[in-house]
């Protein structure tokens, strides 16, 4: 199959049917070994503001071993950006439900990012969805979370939609290099930041901001205690966006007592800034899940 410029194969585009009306169409990847059966099913979920782009260096290494799934959420990547469609917490969570039923995926391993963390913890516990295992990396959860950023697009939205493109470009450019203490390469930045930078990008980029609450995510931590499947949390010790001190938080919330693996020095955008670590944490879990 043909690969986009990320490494991912072209997406392959899934109209969901949700009983809710809040379905939309999803562009999904998928990832499998060339010479031999997969051990298992893995899914890969994305945060905000990227893509299935941010997992790409880290699914091509699980490829080797496991038949790899991955989805760009609605609003996000290679999805449409249709204004008509919600595009918070709730309706991708539900989404995120059906995609696993559309898949015929029993119970596969689930790895999230940021706000993909959310998503899946949301679909695991008012969805239900069941899963093998979790491993959370730097997720969107716990109060407080929402920058000074998110507040101000929140309440002004329309003007930030209206600011001149290249004004835009520069404040989103800067927006994603800042999540990884601009650590990452110009090309990978600009990759990151390219499905924005268009007149459907711009407007899509401040509503996707505009549309998510940490009051999606208050439900889903009142639970976190009836999580039904092994847990473990990564978190990269230098995360401007979210503290690393969340981790041992959230740990405190799932059952379990679940192990942390720390990435040192390393900023919010880990999958890109560390994929080989990333890579290796999230393969021995999957190896040592069993035991859990």
């Amino acid at each position: 199959m043909p690969a986009t410029p990320s490494g991912l194969p072209t997406p392959v585009f899934v109209d969901l049917d949700i009983a809710s009306d809040d379905g939309a169409r999803v562009a999904t990847y998928v990832l499998e070994p060339a010479d031999r059966p997969p051990a298992g099913d893995v899914v890969l979920c994305h945060g905000t503001p990227w893509s299935a782009q941010v997992w790409a260096p880290v699914a091509r290494a699980l490829s080797q071993e496991y038949r790899v799934f991955l989805w760009d959420m609605p609003g996000y990547g290679a999805s449409p950006k249709d204004a008509a469609r919600p595009i918070d917490l709730v309706a991708q969570r539900r989404r995120f439900a059906a995609l696993l039923r559309h898949w015929s995926l029993d119970r596969p391993r689930v790895v999230a990012h940021d706000i993909g963390g959310a998503v899946a913890l949301g679909a695991h516990l008012l969805e239900g969805a069941d899963f093998a295992s979790l491993f959370l990396l730097d997720i969107v959860m716990l109060d407080p979370w929402g920058s000074p950023f998110f507040r101000l697009v929140a309440e002004n939205e329309a003007v930030f939609a209206a600011v001149p493109g290249p004004l835009h470009g520069a404040l989103v450019r800067e927006y994603i290099a800042g999540a990884a203490n601009h650590g990452l390469a110009a090309e990978v930045v600009e990759a990151l930041t390219e499905p924005w930078l268009d007149e459907v990008g711009q407007a899509a980029f401040y509503r996707q901001i505009a549309q998510l609450s940490p009051a999606h995510t208050r439900p889903i931590v009142g639970r976190l205690g009836e999580v039904r499947c092994p847990v473990r949390v990564g978190w990269a010790t230098d995360d401007p966006w979210i503290p690393f001190e969340q981790a041992a938080r959230l740990r405190a919330e799932l059952p379990g007592d679940p192990e942390i693996v720390e990435f040192s020095g390393r900023g919010h955008l880990v999958p890109l800034e560390d994929a080989a670590a990333v890579g290796q944490a999230v393969r021995e879990w999957l190896g040592t899940e069993h035991r859990q």
